[in-house]
């Protein structure tokens, strides 16, 4: 290309100049949709739906979902790319063709006959039933181009029991009878709605529909149960939902639960567990419901009379020979930086905060792979053996430690780094830990301490 100047700034904001002339694919689709949306003529409203259809190229920069502004956008498209084929096919259905309704159906897979496939598809279903001992008739037959079942054959479905029972549940009067069909429906639940078809639209719209009833009954099962003080219950309600729906925060129903029961214990082997299991499988800090179900429960817990040294023996942790700094969860590390902040009203300390991450041979943050998790744990570990007993840390995400540096300088931070980084290389590996240093000071007539780029 010539030597032009192909970006510019105006307003803090970087754009392509007119030099440079741009098809963007997004862009490109959301203009077919809005034409096809305002257009009169219904042939020209249909072709229009299917160039919107082909135009779309599947998730918006897939790369990028934790990026708010791209997963808001990818959600967008994708609510418009679903609202073309719905569209598309209704026109599609109207003008009974059914040959192009085949090919919206199978247009992800590479075949010359797509009515042949569509048929082999139903002959198969056909054969599949006889094998399972059913008898030799007719079970799905066709009516003006849609296949059906026919009534030979009962069909208990999962999905539409589930929505049954919900809807019993919504409309019962008797508390007791709307407990009972809830429970019932939690269990109807069998997890995700085909989760092997997680790209097919409409299966992915109902799976999202079945999902958000499965919560709703949860909860409100959670509040009559909570109402009615049937904690054992509770706590078998959310040991089942955390199962069959994880990570998505049921371990608070049975943090409560056991925690009404008086097993503080239990529940925080519970709490601790879950964080763990959040961060090996998603790199994922305790939500904000799970970190305040972890407050209620040490306001709620009570101990047994004792006298002081026996507290004070329990307090200490004798057992921890380590003798490195203090391993310790985010909610925990977040309580000592809270106590320090307090501490430091008083004056006197330096104070660091510092966030480790793991970072390619390019200096670009690590997000996934089997070789993020065993380089997470090699620095974790180099960090802890390099920093001071009287010192903090945490997991903070997938590839991050936080650390607190209690009594330190800025200097002192620059010598950590070099011996964290000297336990952390081996050979020629390229990649490293990027360092990013705060520091914490009090400032009279403010409540709490700022904390200061450095």
């Amino acid at each position: 290309l010539p030597m032009v100047n192909y970006i510019e700034q105006r307003m803090g904001f970087f754009f392509w100049t007119e030099e440079l002339p741009v098809m963007e694919d997004a862009s490109e689709f959301a203009r077919l949709y809005a034409e096809a949306e305002s257009a009169a003529d219904l042939d020209e409203k249909l072709a229009l739906y299917m160039d919107a259809v082909h135009s779309y190229g599947g998730e918006f920069l897939p790369s990028q979902t934790a990026v708010i502004w791209a997963a808001r956008e990818a959600r967008h498209l994708r609510e418009l790319f679903c609202d073309c084929v719905e569209k598309a096919a209704v026109i599609l259905r109207m003008n009974q063709d059914f040959l192009q309704m085949e090919e919206l159906l199978f247009e992800d897979r590479e075949m010359e006959n797509v009515h042949h496939a569509l048929q082999s598809v139903i002959y198969n279903s056909k054969k599949k039933l006889e094998r399972a001992g059913l008898p030799k008739v007719n079970y799905i037959e066709q009516r003006k181009g849609v296949f059906f079942w026919t009534e030979e054959l009962s069909l208990v479905e999962d999905a539409s029991e589930f929505e049954r029972l919900y809807t019993e549940a919504e409309s019962a009067l008797d508390i007791d009878e709307k407990l009972a069909l809830y429970m019932d429906a939690v269990h109807s639940y069998g997890g995700e709605f085909l989760p092997s078809q997680t790209a097919v639209i409409w299966a992915a719209r109902e799976a999202r529909h079945l999902r958000e009833l499965f919560c709703d009954c949860v909860e409100k099962a959670a509040v009559i149960l909570r109402m009615n003080q049937d904690f054992f219950q509770m706590e078998e309600l959310g040991t089942y939902a955390a199962k069959i729906d994880p990570l998505a925060d049921w371990e608070a129903v049975t943090m409560e639960a056991l925690a009404s029961l008086g097993r503080y214990d239990e529940a925080r082997k519970l709490y601790d567990d879950t964080v763990q299991y959040y961060y090996n499988e998603q790199g994922l800090r305790p939500s904000k419901k799970l970190s305040e179900q972890f407050e209620r429960l040490g306001a709620a817990m009570e101990h047994q009379y004792e006298v002081l040294d026996v507290i004070q023996a329990d307090l200490s942790g004798v057992n921890d020979k380590f003798p490195g700094g203090y391993l310790c969860s985010y909610p925990v590390f977040q309580g000592i930086y809270r106590m320090v902040e307090r501490m430091m009203e008083r004056g006197g300390q330096s104070v660091y905060l510092m966030l480790c991450t793991v970072v390619d041979g390019k200096g670009n943050p690590m997000r996934e792979g089997a070789m993020l998790e065993e380089l997470s744990k090699r620095m974790a570990d180099a960090v802890r053996r390099t920093i001071r007993r009287g010192d903090a840390m945490c997991q903070y995400g997938k590839g991050q430690c936080l650390v607190l540096l209690v009594n330190t300088t800025r200097e002192n931070c620059t010598l950590i780094q070099k011996r964290i980084n000297q336990r952390f290389v081996q050979g020629r590996q390229r990649s490293g830990i990027q360092y990013y240093v705060n520091s914490l000071f009090w400032v009279p007539g403010v409540d709490t301490a700022k904390l200061v780029g450095e």
